[in-house]
Order: C-alpha cells, then sequence, then structure tokens
C-alpha cells in the first residue's frame, strides 16, 4: 500500500500543477476577454486607452539608444472660440500642433498627461504604410504587383488567394469582413476574441475565405488586410514587425518614450490597430511625412514613397472620401492634405501646405455618429489656417 502511495503521489501532484497552470490561464484570458467587452464602456474607456499593457499581451518597440529629437516651441497658436466646446464634444485626451516643426499647442483632457502612451487604432496601418515602404525599396519586397500568397503562403486557398499587396494596401482585397464594431458576431469583434483568448492572427486571416468583389475592382475597409501586410513582410525579411519597426522608423525618430504593440497570444503584433504612444511622439511621425520621409536631418522613408503612399490611389466611390496606401485623404483634399485615423477619435492630421501636424487621441464613443468625422476635420481644418499669437 505505501509503496502505490509513493507511485500514485507524483503523479497526482503533477495533475495538480497541470489543473492549476491551467485554471491560471482560463482566469488570465478571462480577464482580457472581459477587457474586450467592456474597452469602450463610457466609465473605463479614457483608462483603458491609456493602459492597453495592462489588459493585453503586450511586447516593446525599441526606441533605441539616441538622442531625443527635438521638438522646439513656436508662438503659440491661437485657438478657436469654440475649441473648447469641440473638445468635449469629440471627448479628445490630448492634442499636440506642429507648425513649421515647433509645438504651437499642447494640451491634455479627461485626466490624460504627457506621459501617457495612447491606443492608436487604425492610426497604426499607417506605420505599417511606413515600414513597408522601406522594406519594399530595400529589395525585400519585390513588387506591389505580386501575389500575397508569394510571401505568405499559408494565406494559399483563403480569401486572399489571388489579391496583389497592391490591392490590399489599397484596402481593395474584395474580401468580406464585416468591420461593425456594435455588432458583437462581426468579424471585427469576432477578432477582437481571438486576440483577447491568445489565438492567432494568423489562423485568423488564412480562415477568411468569403469575397464580395474581385481583387482591385472596389474599396472597402478592410482591417483584417493590415494584418496580412504584416504577414506579407515577416514572410519577406523572416523577422517581428516590432522589430523591424523599431530599427527602421521607431530608432531614427528619436522618440521620447519607448512604444508598444498589443500582440496575440504568439506574440505577434496586432498591427492594424495596437500600437501604443505618447502624443509628442505622433506629432513626430507626423512631422515626419510632411517633410518628405525625412526627419532630424535623416531620411527614413523614402520621399518618393510618401508620395506614392499617400495619392489617393484606391478605387472609393466618386465624391466619397479618398484612400491611399493606409492614408486617409479627404473628398475634397486640399494640396498635400492627408491623414492617419483611428476610431474613436486618433488622427495624425498633415497639411503639408501650411506646414501644419495635428495629433490628437481620444475617447469619442459617438465617432460613428453622422457628421462626427466632419466635425472633427472642419476643426484640424481651422487649426492649421488659424493665425498664430507671434
Amino acid at each position: 500500500m505505501r509503496l502505490l502511495v509513493r507511485r500514485v503521489l507524483p503523479v497526482v501532484a503533477v495533475l495538480l500543477l497541470i489543473l492549476a497552470a491551467l485554471a491560471a490561464w482560463n482566469r488570465e484570458a478571462l480577464v482580457r476577454l472581459n477587457a474586450v467587452n467592456t474597452l469602450f464602456a463610457e466609465d473605463r474607456i479614457v483608462w483603458n486607452f491609456s493602459h492597453m499593457d495592462t489588459l493585453f499581451h503586450t511586447v516593446t518597440v525599441p526606441r533605441g539608444d539616441g538622442p531625443v529629437s527635438e521638438l522646439p516651441e513656436g508662438d503659440p497658436q491661437i485657438m478657436p472660440a469654440d475649441f473648447d466646446e469641440w473638445l468635449s464634444r469629440r471627448a479628445v485626451t490630448s492634442l499636440v500642433m506642429l507648425r513649421d516643426g515647433a509645438v504651437v499647442h499642447e494640451s491634455y483632457h479627461l485626466g490624460t498627461g504627457t506621459s501617457d502612451k495612447r491606443i492608436s487604432w487604425s492610426v497604426a496601418k499607417s506605420y505599417l504604410s511606413l515600414l513597408f515602404g522601406v522594406l519594399l525599396d530595400e529589395g525585400h519586397v519585390e513588387s506591389l504587383d505580386d501575389p500575397v500568397t508569394k510571401y505568405a503562403p499559408e494565406l494559399a486557398g483563403s480569401a486572399y488567394d489571388g489579391a496583389s499587396i497592391r490591392n490590399v494596401l489599397n484596402m481593395a482585397s474584395g474580401v468580406t469582413f464585416d468591420e461593425d464594431y456594435l455588432d458583437f458576431w462581426s468579424d471585427i469583434n469576432k477578432m477582437g476574441r481571438v486576440l483577447a483568448l491568445g489565438g492567432s492572427m494568423d489562423d485568423f486571416a488564412a480562415g477568411l475565405d468569403e469575397t464580395f468583389v474581385a481583387p482591385g475592382t472596389q474599396w472597402q475597409y478592410v482591417s483584417i488586410d493590415t494584418h496580412v501586410l504584416s504577414m506579407v513582410l515577416r514572410g519577406a525579411t523572416g523577422r517581428s514587425i516590432p522589430d523591424l519597426l523599431s530599427e527602421k522608423i521607431i530608432a531614427p525618430m528619436g522618440l521620447e518614450a519607448e512604444p508598444y504593440y498589443i500582440t496575440d497570444g504568439y506574440g505577434v503584433a496586432f498591427v492594424l490597430g495596437g500600437l501604443n504612444l505618447t502624443t509628442r511622439d505622433y506629432a513626430r511621425m507626423g512631422q515626419m511625412v510632411l517633410q518628405g520621409g525625412a526627419y532630424d536631418g535623416r531620411q527614413i522613408v523614402p520621399a518618393d514613397w510618401i508620395t506614392q503612399s499617400t495619392d489617393p490611389s484606391a478605387p472609393t466611390a466618386p465624391g466619397a472620401i479618398q484612400y491611399g496606401y493606409q492614408w486617409w485623404i479627404p473628398a475634397d483634399a486640399r494640396p498635400g492634405e492627408v491623414l492617419a485615423r483611428g476610431v474613436y477619435g486618433q488622427y495624425v492630421y498633415i497639411d503639408r501646405a501650411a506646414g501644419v501636424v495635428i495629433a490628437t487621441t481620444g475617447a469619442d464613443r459617438a465617432f460613428r455618429e453622422a457628421g462626427a468625422f466632419d466635425d472633427s476635420l472642419d476643426m484640424l481644418r481651422r487649426l492649421a489656417a488659424a493665425d498664430t499669437g507671434g
């Protein structure tokens, strides 16, 4: 009997350890799932958007060991009389405005501050576009007209089979994907639950099997397209996106704080919306684009890629807002006007003719309401056109 007990006890101990590990994993997964389900709750949204690293798997994007690039102070911007009303209406949490490379306005709201690393949401798509331009120029990707399956063979047989890189950059993949954030069963929310429960974003993308038009025929905003672009870059280089973004974009810019990405359960960066930075560092990105890919005396992104990627090349409907390679261009855009744009009020607005960059973060739960985007675009344009106090 004693011999049997001695043999059984180690087995029981191992089983208990396994059960404890499973319980801990389930508890962590449930915490992340609850975070997804309450991420945009009115009483949590502002705090959540500054603390995504407490809710999800994350990985840092090293800023390098170089000095912080200067953001000089300029003459204070004269703000419109209704500026404070707009801040409240759009639940703006921060705004940094540069004119000719100098800070002319910087303010933080709803309890946020300079050190907050705010979630980018789809502003992150424009960062990936910048990285794509660098790696294309370096020859890692041979042509934008290559099929995505050339670099991401796991997409063979999926809805992306037959789509070119250019199609996907333009959000014209033709892939069926429901982007409705308010529908619990939409594809975008299913994807969020995959992320929260530690699943694989690559598997999720490869599992999509429906198209609604032929690739390149029609523009439709499909966030998972951006993840497919990351699959292409990872396949072309054999490296992770955080490592590549750090080396090619982040470290050369001399950011103030180290960014981080949300990741899936396999450590793969959530490139379509999971980048987190300070608002001043978002503004630095905008200034680099305004300057044709150059920043702090260094050409970081090829100038011709900046021109090409911010051109309204996607097959959008006539008269509608336009799209380039992961960049937005207003329907009535003035020359040199382009923006990165994320849900709930995240913007990096660039007016090259005026020499203005405006980075804003927000927690605007009404961002989908009719006129919300026009309301923000109108204010950004008015700020760009306004006088300074100098």
